[in-house]
């Protein structure tokens, strides 16, 4: 299986605090990936590392070969596109929300995404305001995946949303990953890590202590 990230002693410090502590690893691609621990572990920040949102103390990332800050920030963007934990609507409609990503973006191209995130019924011309949390979180989704990206990155994707809403975006995510694409999430839900996870990563105060399928990580236990 090849990778999609590795990491080489990786260390981030703010404030005079050690966030991510010396972390050597992988990330595999094409498959989801979840990053889970206690809070304060480091997991969002480790998320921000990979589209350098932010940038590591000491170490360095790759991104399949090459090093990431070797790379052009905004054409690791386009391949590593981030889902925050509650994505702001920037446009009116739903087809304005797409082309904030590409305003080249037609009504075809825009169903065709739109259906990627189970959002086919969708009328383009929709008020954004008038979404639910879980259809703002899937357009989001939509959004990023206009620029077609090799990686998707979600930060707590399905923490803001009910039950019935996080299990639609469950379902996406799990589309998305068969269709080849890469998924990185971080989330506090063990149980929904457990269903949409391949592999997971478990940080503790910035170390990575534990890795594995979920059935093998004794956190998930």
């Amino acid at each position: 299986m090849s990778e999609a990230f590795s990491f080489d002693a990786v260390v981030f410090e703010r404030d005079g605090r050690r966030i991510l502590d010396g972390l050597s690893d992988h990330i595999h691609a094409g498959v989801v990936t979840a990053i889970i621990g206690d809070s304060g572990a480091g997991k969002s920040t480790l998320l921000r590392l990979l589209n350098r949102l932010e940038e590591p103390t000491q170490g360095f990332i790759s991104f399949h070969d090459d090093r990431i800050d070797s790379i052009d920030v905004h054409q690791l963007r386009r391949k590593v596109s981030l889902v925050g934990q509650r994505p702001v609507m920037l446009a009116q409609t739903v087809l304005g929300e797409l082309r904030i990503a590409d305003p080249e973006v037609t009504p075809d191209r825009a169903h065709e995404l739109l259906a990627r995130v189970a959002l086919g019924e969708f009328e383009l011309e929709r008020k954004t305001l008038t979404l639910s949390g879980g259809e703002q979180q899937r357009l989001a989704l939509a959004r990023a995946l206009t620029v077609e990206p090799e990686v998707l990155l979600l930060d707590e994707p399905t923490s803001s949303l009910d039950d019935s809403s996080a299990t639609a975006v469950d379902q996406v995510i799990r589309d998305l990953a068969a269709s080849g694409l890469t998924v990185v999430l971080v989330s506090h839900d063990l149980d929904r890590v457990q269903g949409v996870a391949d592999f997971v990563l478990v940080l503790d105060h910035g170390r990575l202590v534990e890795r594995g399928s979920p059935g093998q990580v004794r956190y998930l236990s």
